[in-house]
């Protein structure tokens, strides 16, 4: 049976986040927690970028020493040659997405006559399906194991054009396909019947990559996934930690998870990637609350400080009964339940401005001893960088990180501005 994989895609799509961010550490603890949580794979950047080389390399180089394994790391680009180039100059990305427009709106409205959708309407300007065939080509001579084609507000492409464009990728070599749902046009009964088409007649994995506009992003997804699978391939659902993302956000990860196991015409019908540990719920999507600077809902799926309150008389009398009568699954499913301790005393940080004694102070409790002072001194230049780099101040597992790998760390805060 065809099964349904999870591609974050926080670390290009959530970081497009109109007034937020993350900076590099806080993107690669991002990919750590990822992989730690067994999701399959992490859209993580935009290799063409300047500013994002060294955070690339470095997270390819941590990929390749078996830190972040088996987690895939994969690339977004533009149908442009130049940026693929760029893309693969280094020698170390395997994986990429190639993104085009293809809806009649979004050709007519971006390109303005310069290229078409097909080579009959104009046959002496270049058309996406030309573009798209020597790009997916450029990708894949360059070494790239996986050219997922993405057909970037496919939700208002026409069905026709939809196949042929999806077929045109697989000829030209390229292993998946991405529907994407930009603007969140799409309704669960329509993109279920789209994607059902498109697997049937292309016969190759389909991505689903849906937005939040309209609060649908989720049930988008899974709906999605639910064709694809019932088409006989295989799905991949985009998803972003606590539905960051552009405008009103994409899937979110944790949601995603929790439907495709708790759902009632999911759960046990469907093969969710079975190395997905959802006990790491909790810790993910706090961090990247504290990274984007973000408060989680209190009403939020399944993390939210209210998704395991009760208080009416008859739900708090019932809960306590029976957790079963008033909630749907159990909060240490989610890696819930521990007690937080939080000081309230004295507290000795970690940042830019820190001397050795703090610093040695912040890493006893850490349980991490340096070999010698020359160590320990060096960690601490790191760490003040981090928090400079940051503008937070840093948690223990980015405290972790930089002493583990310090090469790594002063590789990914490195850049350099072009000149």
């Amino acid at each position: 049976m065809p099964k349904i994989y999870i591609v974050d895609v926080t670390n290009r799509d959530g970081v497009q986040t109109s007034r937020l961010g993350l900076a590099k550490l806080e993107k690669t603890i991002i990919n750590m927690l990822l992989n730690e949580m067994g999701i399959h794979q992490s859209e993580f950047g935009f290799p063409f970028t300047h500013h994002e080389k060294n955070y690339i390399e470095a997270n390819l180089e941590l990929a390749a020493m078996g830190v972040l394994q088996p987690i895939k790391l994969s690339g977004w680009c533009p149908m442009r040659a130049e940026e693929i180039k760029e893309s693969f100059k280094s020698g170390k990305l395997k994986n990429v997405n190639l993104s085009i427009s293809t809806s009649q709106l979004m050709t007519e409205g971006k390109f303005s006559g310069r290229i078409v959708r097909n080579p009959e309407e104009n046959p002496a300007v270049p058309n996406l399906l030309d573009i798209m065939t020597k790009n997916v080509q450029l990708a894949k001579s360059f070494g790239a194991e996986i050219v997922g084609v993405n057909a970037e507000d496919a939700s208002r492409t026409d069905d026709e054009y939809l196949v042929r464009f999806a077929l045109r990728a697989k000829e030209a070599g390229a292993d998946r396909f991405r529907y994407c749902d930009t603007l969140g046009y799409d309704d669960p009964f329509t993109i279920y019947r789209r994607i059902r088409m498109i697997a049937e007649e292309v016969k190759m994995p389909i991505e689903l990559h849906c937005h939040n506009d309209l609060g649908l992003g989720v049930a988008c997804s899974v709906a999605g996934a639910k064709a694809a699978i019932d088409g006989g391939v295989d799905a991949y659902i985009n998803t972003a930690i606590n539905s960051m993302g552009e405008r009103a956000g994409n899937a979110d990860l944790v949601s995603v998870i929790l439907a495709m196991k708790k759902a009632s015409g999911l759960a046990g019908k469907y093969l969710l990637d079975e190395q997905v540990d959802l006990t790491k719920a909790w810790k993910i999507a706090k961090y990247a609350s504290y990274a984007f600077g973000v408060p989680i809902p209190m009403n939020q799926v399944g993390v939210g400080a209210n998704a395991f309150a009760h208080e009416s008389g008859i739900h708090a009398d019932g809960a306590l009964k029976n957790r079963r009568n008033y909630e749907l699954y159990d909060f240490e499913e989610l890696g819930r339940g521990e007690p937080e301790i939080i000081d309230t005393g004295r507290e000795i940080t970690a940042g830019e401005y820190s001397g050795i004694k703090g610093f040695r102070n912040v890493y006893d409790q850490l349980e991490i001893e340096f070999h010698n002072d020359q160590e320990a001194n060096d960690i601490l230049e790191l760490v003040r960088y981090a928090n400079v780099h940051t503008q937070k101040p840093l948690v223990d597992d980015e405290l972790r990180f930089i002493a583990k790998y310090p090469e790594m760390a002063r590789k990914i805060m490195t850049m350099t501005p072009l000149r």
